[in-house]
This record gives structure tokens, C-alpha cells and sequence, in this order.
């Protein structure tokens, strides 16, 4: 699998060019910066969450994305009659565990959700990755209590029963299909100090799959995006505060030459 500057480019490009209509069910912490960030990015975002209008919605996007942030049973039924639709329609589905392993109603919703075959990616901290294989995990809140690297095996054994690309969000970004394995060690620790950033970054790979059939490259080449937007935002910020806005103004403007300067694959 060659994840270089160019491929990453060129799908930032078509991006750009068709604006994919990106349907989320997320939670309510991150619509805002999760449609600002879309915006930014050069697609288009779609929040719809009531059973009524599901059907019809998923009808009309190019990708959904499944974000169990802020469960609820209603929140859990439309997800399930989502995933129904797209999967006939065969457009992309996006797992996003979110604090999955902090209860079951989380853990038990995501396995549910794999289970019948539903989502293409999953995109993960290693604790909500290793707690979707293993009851003992526990995660702290929503945030990752192991490094990255410690769920690659649990990634592996997840995308070979499920058939699905497994990203693991950390301060290196794995990537896993099968046994093959991309790493992108972009990004900066500033990232973890904005709600929301890991919600981003899946939406930012349902977007790229959106317009790209290959997953796996799909989920490399968001996460490369994201990493190299933090870099470029913390040079350009003071905090927090400032970053948020500095990291929308570097997707939005983000170009090949910075994208050849930054990234660090392998």
C-alpha cells in the first residue's frame, strides 16, 4: 500500500471538487466543530438523528458516520436503521466507539453494530479499540489509557473477523487491514487538548472514502490530513483557543508542498 504526498493530494483535490454530503450520527459535543471541520475540509455535513427522516437522509449521502458519543435507545435505533440503507446503497460506514469499554451500553452497541457486518472502518483509541475484543479494558472517560500500539493485535484479530479497517488514533496513527499495517506519525499533543479531535478525524475518513473505494488508503490518508493540520495549526496558535481556529484555516488552505514537507508514513 503506497500512501505518498501525491495520493493524499489528489484525493484532497476530489474532495474539493464533489463536496460529498457526509451524514453523522454523533454525538451532541461535537456537531459543530464536526461541521466546521467537514466545511473546512471541502465536503459537506449532514446531522440527522431522528427516525422519521433516517431513510430519506442516508439516501442522499455519500458516507455515513456512526458515532456513539452520546447514546440513547432512539440515538441506537436510527443507527441500526442507517446502517440498513447505506449498507444497501453500499456507501461507506464509519464506526466511531467513542468511550466504548467505560460501559456496556457502549461497548455492547459497538460489537452489535460489527457483529452485522455494518461498518467498513472503525476508527478508535486503543482502549475503545482492545475493549471491543476484551471486557477487562477500561477507558478513562473518553480518552485512551494505553499507547496506540498496544492494540494493534486486537486490531488485527477485529479486522480479519469483521472484514473492516481498523484505525488506531494515538501519537502515532495505526492504520490496519488484515496484517497490513500503515503508520502515520503525523500530528502534535496540542490535538489533545480540543474536544472532538478523534470525532474529526473519522468523519474526515468517511470523507475520503467517500470518494476513494480502497479503505485502507482511505483511513491513512485522513489520518495524515488531520496529523499534518495539527503541525501547521500549532505553529500558527497560542492555546487551545487559538488552535481550534488555526487547524481550520490549515485544512482549508493545507496544499501539496506542505503536505510533501510533513508527512511521515511507513
Amino acid at each position: 500500500m503506497f500512501i505518498t504526498a501525491e495520493t493524499i493530494w489528489s484525493d484532497l483535490k476530489l474532495i474539493r471538487e464533489k463536496k460529498p454530503l457526509i451524514h453523522n450520527i454523533t454525538n451532541y459535543v461535537v456537531m459543530n466543530s464536526t461541521a466546521n471541520g467537514l466545511l473546512a475540509l471541502g465536503a459537506s455535513p449532514l446531522m440527522a438523528h431522528a427516525l422519521e427522516e433516517i431513510d430519506e437522509i442516508v439516501k442522499i449521502s455519500d458516507a455515513l458516520v456512526l458515532n456513539i458519543g452520546t447514546l440513547d435507545h432512539s440515538t441506537i435505533q436510527s443507527m441500526h436503521n442507517a446502517a440498513q440503507v447505506a449498507k444497501q446503497k453500499k456507501i461507506p460506514i464509519i464506526l466511531d466507539p467513542v468511550g466504548s469499554g467505560a460501559s456496556k451500553l457502549r461497548t455492547m452497541t459497538c460489537r452489535d453494530l460489527m457483529e452485522k457486518k455494518f461498518p467498513s472502518i472503525i476508527r478508535g483509541n486503543s482502549s475503545e479499540i482492545l475493549s471491543l475484543i476484551d471486557d477487562l479494558t477500561k477507558t478513562k472517560g473518553v480518552d485512551s489509557t494505553l499507547e496506540s500500539n498496544a492494540a494493534i493485535c486486537a486490531g488485527k484479530i477485529l479486522s480479519k473477523k469483521y472484514q473492516m479497517i481498523v484505525s488506531i488514533s494515538g501519537e502515532i496513527d495505526i492504520n490496519i487491514k488484515d496484517d497490513e499495517i500503515v503508520f502515520i506519525k503525523n500530528g502534535h499533543p496540542l490535538m489533545t487538548k480540543v474536544t472532538g479531535m478523534g470525532c474529526l478525524s473519522t468523519t474526515y475518513i468517511a470523507a475520503f472514502h467517500s470518494i476513494n473505494p480502497n479503505a485502507l488508503q482511505s483511513a491513512a490518508h485522513a489520518m495524515a490530513v488531520m496529523g499534518i493540520a495539527g503541525e501547521l495549526a500549532q505553529i500558527r496558535s497560542s492555546g487551545p483557543g487559538s488552535f481550534q481556529a488555526a487547524f481550520l484555516d490549515s485544512i482549508y488552505n493545507l496544499n501539496l508542498d506542505e503536505i510533501k514537507k510533513y508527512l511521515r508514513v511507513n
